[in-house]
């Protein structure tokens, strides 16, 4: 075997990889979760809380849809996190308790949180649901959530979802439907394979003796799935609940951008650098849950996860065309095969209500159109928390 021959099975061998665990991971989330009759008991001593920054056009709704559903062991706790604007008085007028937050030098979700959490600790409840303020629970959600976590002391993620919007532009289709790849098809998958869910941030629900303990006070970009990772080491993994749907509203254009750009930098982080000792502790202790929480982490954000592999796969027919044969670049055809078939069955499964077949095609637009995107995460970019602007929002903020 030559050395163009050896460099190419190691080229080719990363994203082979990465593609044939998501492929697995997919492939394993593809049937559905047999629905059975739920007996919602009493639901146990609860606290949601909310964290808001200049949240004043939407906190209302989103208060009023918790409240709703909310029994008399259960309260509202919005965080409003140096606010500028109604935030807080239209949250309380809405029902809640509210928390007011000053501290310019440390903002961050992660902040609003233990900021919350310290209200708490004098007479704290059986578990906390974190929502955030543009997302509702469907009805009858919250203690289902609130009483799996007690009853199975673990953290509970529902399924976080986005509205379809089949008015939006193709592409913000095509976004949507790899949130619900990740957030759905990908969770059962995980769940199935490793006993493990990976927390979203919003819609899940996390008994007090681990929201207690939680790292909670940082300007993480990916704070939920910092906290999963500390969850699993910690011996207790986060557990998905499908039956209850967690929902928001899609964003678009440079503010779809912005919001995928952050969690998906925030994301690498955490992946570059806890995947790898997951997966070696995983081993170590034969323990499913750190195993495939860090097979999980080690697979990029999707779009980012073909460009690689397509870049790859030129690379890979220039060496063939220079004799390094063609083997590892029909292994890397294969793989990208068996991921793009395992993502158009989750499309026929599960997605034809965020995407249409027509807009699915163009796939590839999205992609590049997301290039721009990662070369700016292999810069200084963006390093700190920024609030995504919300619908209905201009371009100067509320």
């Amino acid at each position: 075997m030559n050395g163009l021959a050896v460099l190419g099975g190691v080229l080719a061998a990363a994203p082979v990889l990465l593609l044939a665990i998501y492929a697995l991971e997919v492939t394993a989330g593809l049937p559905r979760q047999r629905r059975t009759p739920v007996d919602d008991g009493p639901a146990p001593e609860t606290v949601v809380l909310v964290p808001a920054h200049d949240e004043a056009a939407g906190i209302a709704a989103t208060v009023q849809a918790l409240v709703a559903q909310a029994g008399p062991m259960t309260r509202v706790l919005v965080v409003a996190d140096n606010c500028a604007d109604e935030t807080a008085a239209r949250a309380r007028a809405a029902g809640a308790d509210v928390l007011e937050r000053r501290d310019p030098a440390r903002r961050g979700k992660g902040y609003a949180l233990a900021f919350g959490r310290e209200a708490l600790i004098a007479a704290p409840p059986a578990c906390v649901v974190i929502v955030d303020a543009d997302c509702t629970i469907a009805p009858g959600g919250l203690g289902r959530l609130a009483g799996e976590a007690v009853g199975r002391g673990r953290a509970v993620q529902s399924c976080n979802l986005l509205r379809p919007d089949p008015t939006a532009a193709p592409t913000a289709q095509i976004s949507n439907f790899a949130f619900l790849v990740k957030n759905l098809v990908r969770q059962r998958g995980m769940a199935r394979l490793g006993g493990v869910a990976a927390l979203t941030g919003t819609g899940m629900a996390i008994p007090w003796p681990l929201f207690r303990d939680a790292p909670l006070a940082s300007a993480e970009l990916a704070e939920d799935l910092a906290l999963g990772v500390w969850l699993v080491r910690q011996g207790v993994p986060p557990a998905y609940l499908e039956t209850v749907n967690t929902w928001s509203d899609s964003a678009s254009g440079r503010t779809l951008l912005t919001q995928r750009g952050r969690w998906e930098r925030g994301f690498l982080r955490t992946a570059r650098l806890q995947a790898l000792p997951l997966v070696g502790t995983g081993i170590a202790r034969l323990s499913p849950s750190r195993l495939w929480l860090g097979l999980h982490l080690l697979v990029p954000p999707l779009a980012l996860l073909f460009a690689l592999a397509g870049g790859m796969l030129v690379v890979l027919a220039v060496l063939a065309l220079l004799g390094a044969g063609i083997t590892p670049a029909l292994l890397l055809v294969a793989a990208l095969a068996a991921a793009g078939g395992a993502t158009v069955l989750a499309w026929f499964r599960e997605g034809r209500a965020q995407v249409s077949g027509r807009a699915l095609l163009r796939a590839p637009a999205y992609v590049l159109m997301k290039l721009p995107v990662y070369r700016t995460m292999l810069g200084r970019g963006e390093a700190s928390w920024v609030r995504t602007r919300r619908a209905g929002e201009d371009e100067r903020g509320a």
